[in-house]
């Protein structure tokens, strides 16, 4: 093992404030991996949030993992250590992943190999770790990385965390096979080598934290080695309404969840003791009802306040106030598309007034930046779709002239990639060429402008888009890539007879199979089905219930048969 690889993990943990250490004996240690770099998944608010509920186990101890190294192959790669103890994977009794990403697949791989574990878990016995799979992917669609776990979750962490930790305790002392049985009989995950190809759909139905209130997700460690350097994040909700067509968020995490304002009062509060600087996320962070008498109440306690996104439709001025007092230096809407018919396909829900209108709002307020998230290659985009997005921005250009305020505006333009979870999963990726071709346009028609244009890879959007898209056949792809590289990606799909564009580009039968049709998020198929065709006449579907005082039944997910009517505490008015 190389000294500097323990170094390395030494120098991070010494920057840190809150990481926790505890003796290993008599606990059992859970090896906890972000299959991505220290720099990403220290800002990763779920992977910080299941290490603090693992460690919450007076039995357990769980340390941290990452994958810094360049290659997929793991060969050459050093062992990698923790970062609280700096031992090797194995010497814990069990390997968590928690993978958010589809490109993190290939860091899986690598960090298997690194790891000196065979990549097919069917090639362990019992002296090898318990392996088990979470986050976002898992929920969505785990068939191309399924056959290396022994477990896939496939809820959210919290109403499986307790059978977790008792799986892993079992794995300890009786083996990864009893342990299986064990997790035979929970729901909320999936165990590939006992269901083959398919699972029992009760087995595999979603869990989710139904009172967000009873937990907490916030930040567990601050570290300056990260993007959101020392900033305390706070969860303010889960899940979103609105239904936007291409959003996992708007679907496999509803239904849409909201804290209360005392509660994340209270977690904000313990973060200002360690740090001005506050971060509240979530997929819909301005429809949180008590957002103004939060954002207020951390100005008035010397916050520094970040939002991770704003919707230009209830943009209040009180919070925009706060936000700029307190130094917010960016602000982020996502209108994704710029024309109203585009927008209006998509379900966003919004006008070209509205998005206007709250610009002027910002750049009154002279914040510094402002940041645009737009998609390129939207179902039915055209051309003309492309030059209403320059025409958005550089009316959005002239605004922040007008008033003088020196913002500088960023147009975020990622294609649109097809998602398991979604209506448009059946919907086939736009080719790369035209992709790119689109996002030349837009370089082309703002740069004159001074419209900074950051424009994510087409070719890696097709890749994203297999994996999202994929079956256990890609597993076998992600074992032959040896570097990262589009060229190894293509030439192993080739190696494999697989076809790029049958995952990518083809739209699918909406009455066919799918890789992933096992799982059960709540919501009945005839639902997707419903907005998929109302993407062809870009008709709107209205969001879930704010407040969920009363049971919505368009989706299912809060009418569930088998889990019964789901009754959400009512919001009480809160008086400030």
């Amino acid at each position: 093992m190389k000294w500097s690889v323990i170094e390395q993990a030494r120098q991070k943990l010494a920057k840190e404030r809150g990481a926790t250490r505890k003796d290993w004996g008599g606990r059992i240690p859970i090896a906890l991996v972000y299959p991505n770099t220290y720099f990403v998944g220290m800002s990763s608010l779920g992977f910080q949030t299941v290490y603090r509920l693992f460690n919450e186990y007076d039995n357990l101890v769980a340390e941290r993992f990452f994958v810094e190294g360049r290659g997929v192959s793991g060969a050459g790669d050093p062992p990698p250590v923790s970062i609280e103890s700096q031992r090797p994977p194995a010497d814990f009794a069990c390997l968590a992943f928690s993978v958010s990403f589809e490109l993190d697949y290939f860091h899986i791989v690598q960090f298997l190999r690194a790891s000196g574990l065979p990549l097919y878990a069917a090639q362990r016995d019992d002296s090898y770790p318990l392996t088990i799979a979470g986050g976002a992917c898992c929920i969505t669609n785990p068939e191309p990385i399924a056959p290396f776990f022994d477990v896939v979750v496939t809820s959210e962490a919290e109403p499986v965390v307790p059978a977790l930790a008792e799986a892993i305790a079992i794995a300890a002392t009786d083996g990864r096979a009893a342990a299986l049985r064990y997790l035979a009989g929970v729901q909320g995950v999936y165990l590939p080598a006992l269901t083959g190809r398919g699972a029992n759909p009760a087995q595999a139905r979603r869990q989710w934290a139904r009172d967000l209130d009873a937990t907490s997700a916030h930040t567990v460690i601050l570290t300056p080695d990260t993007e959101l350097a020392n900033m305390y994040l706070v969860e303010v909700s889960r899940g979103c309404g609105r239904g936007c067509r291409f959003c996992l968020a708007g679907y496999v995490f509803r239904p849409a969840r909201v804290r209360h304002l005392d509660s994340l009062l209270a977690q904000a509060e313990e973060g200002l003791r360690l740090t001005r600087r506050i971060g509240l996320t979530s997929p819909a962070v301005s429809d949180l009802p008590d957002l103004e008498p939060l954002v207020l109440g951390l100005y008035e306690r010397g916050a520094e306040i970040s939002v991770s996104s704003l919707r230009v439709d209830n943009l209040s001025d009180q919070v925009l106030d706060a936000l700029a007092a307190s130094g917010t230096k960016n602000v982020t809407m996502a209108p994704e598309a710029g024309s109203q018919r585009l927008r209006e396909v998509v379900n966003k829900g919004v006008s070209q007034e509205q998005v206007l209108a709250a610009v002027e709002k910002v750049a009154r307020r002279k914040v510094p930046q402002l940041k645009f998230y737009f998609m390129a290659g939207l179902p039915t985009e055209t051309d003309e779709d492309v030059d209403a997005m320059i025409a958005l921005l550089k009316e959005s250009k002239a605004v922040v002239d007008r008033h003088k305020a020196g913002t500088r505006i960023v147009a975020s333009v990622s294609p649109f990639v097809p998602k398991a979870g979604t209506p448009w999963q059946w919907l086939g990726m736009a080719p790369v060429n035209v992709v790119d071709a689109r996002l030349a346009r837009l370089k082309a028609g703002l740069h004159p402008l001074g419209v900074e244009v950051r424009g994510e890879s087409a070719g890696w959007a097709e890749i994203d888009a297999c994996l999202s898209r994929g079956d256990r056949r890609l597993s076998a792809v992600l074992e032959r890539m040896d570097n990262l590289k589009l060229s190894s990606w293509r030439r192993a799909m080739a190696e494999c007879d697989l076809s790029i564009d049958h995952y990518v580009h083809k739209d699918w039968d909406p009455s066919g199979p799918l890789p992933w049709q096992y799982l059960d998020w709540g919501m009945s198929r005839k639902f997707f089905e419903l907005e998929l065709r109302r993407t062809e006449s870009a008709r709107h579907t209205t969001g879930c219930p704010p407040d969920f005082s009363n049971t919505c039944r368009l989706c299912g997910v809060c009418t569930d048969d088998v889990r019964g009517p789901i009754v959400l505490r009512q919001r009480e008015p809160t008086l400030v």
